[in-house]
């Protein structure tokens, strides 16, 4: 089969289409021929070795991908998810190993599709509207009328939060670029900030004098700390990325993720008792024993997804080979939504 490898840590540029043996299920395991992959921010740090958990190279990166099942291992067990069977359309998450035309996947890590869903659409959903969902509704617990600062909010979780609250009735505040303003104001964002025009922490609290009850930050370092000063009692901040260690070059840069790590702020438990505020860490890669957990929010979404409710937003599809480009595509900040790779 043809996989994009990491053969050394480094730019896009190391990402290279070899031939590999084709992988073979074990117990508990299905076999997929993949269709559309996901390309996460989380896939770029990945190939820069800043993920954490991520392997030495040579590897495969990527974390979600569409496709339809080719085999499943005997021995599979009802209780390792769904029933599924050779034909079923399917996404399904993994740690690693996406950037392929075939994956090995346990069965408790895949979704079956609902009737009418493109796969391209599917791999939008996986990693970006699981983050999001889970963040907001089961460790944040928000409520209608509640208020939800997204950075990044043209991006692919962003896109996600931003759909997502609207249709549970929040009041967003989003962040992005200069370019990407009318897109915000598009997708319906209530008050769309120009993080270089724009100090984010004074319009938050110009239209919440009193502190807004979520912030969802994947930048990191510093950002944190600006990103607090939006809460008010009750509220969250939500981290779940870290974004500042990458930079935009696409280059390694061991300094630089350093000082995001130094510039990172404490949060002292008695601080955070006396203002009623909540620290949510979340990284889906971490959830696995969760399944049953993640398999009711992904029957949530897809009835959002049904109802019309969300949509994802496709920025560009890049051929599996292109996968260099992709990235550097998401480094120079050009993805409006969600960039997929397409298998053919």
């Amino acid at each position: 089969m043809r996989a994009m490898v990491v053969r050394r840590y480094g730019p896009p540029n190391v990402l290279e289409v070899e031939q590999l043996p084709d992988p073979q299920p074990k117990a508990g395991e299905v076999l997929i021929r993949v269709k559309a992959i996901g390309v996460n921010f989380a896939d770029l740090l990945q190939r820069m070795g800043l993920y954490p958990g991520v392997p030495k190279p040579p590897f495969v990166p990527g974390l979600e991908i569409a496709g339809v099942i080719e085999k499943v291992a005997d021995g599979l067990r009802q209780t390792e998810g769904e029933r599924l069977g050779p034909g079923d359309a399917v996404i399904a998450l993994t740690d690693c190993n996406a950037y392929a035309e075939w994956i090995v996947v346990p069965a408790k890590q895949v979704y079956q599709l609902p009737p009418g869903m493109r796969f391209e659409d599917a791999a939008a959903i996986a990693v970006n509207y699981l983050t999001a969902y889970h963040s907001m509704f089961v460790m944040g617990n928000l409520q209608p009328g509640d208020r939800i600062l997204i950075h990044g909010a043209a991006g692919g979780v962003g896109v996600a939060a931003v759909q997502l609250a609207h249709g549970h009735k929040l009041v967003t505040f989003g962040t992005a670029g200069p370019t990407k303003q009318e897109f915000l104001r598009k997708i319906g964002v209530d008050h769309a900030i120009d993080y270089h025009k724009s100090d984010f922490v004074e319009v938050v609290r110009k239209f919440a004098p009193d502190g807004i009850e979520m912030v969802m930050d994947p930048i990191g370092g510093r950002s944190l700390a600006r990103s607090r000063q939006c809460l008010g009692p009750t509220g969250r901040l939500v981290v779940f990325g870290l974004a500042e260690a990458a930079g935009t070059s696409g280059r390694r840069n061991l300094i630089r993720a350093l000082k995001a790590l130094v510039q990172t702020p404490r949060f002292h438990p008695l601080k955070l008792m006396s203002e009623n505020l909540t620290v949510i860490g979340v990284s889906m890669g971490r959830l696995a024993s969760r399944g049953a957990l993640l398999r009711h929010e992904m029957a949530q979404i897809f009835r959002m997804y049904g109802e019309g409710k969300i949509r994802p937003v496709l920025a560009k599809t890049f051929p599996l080979d292109q996968a260099a480009a992709a990235h550097q595509f998401i480094h120079d900040r050009k993805n409006i939504g969600k960039v997929i790779l397409s298998v053919r």
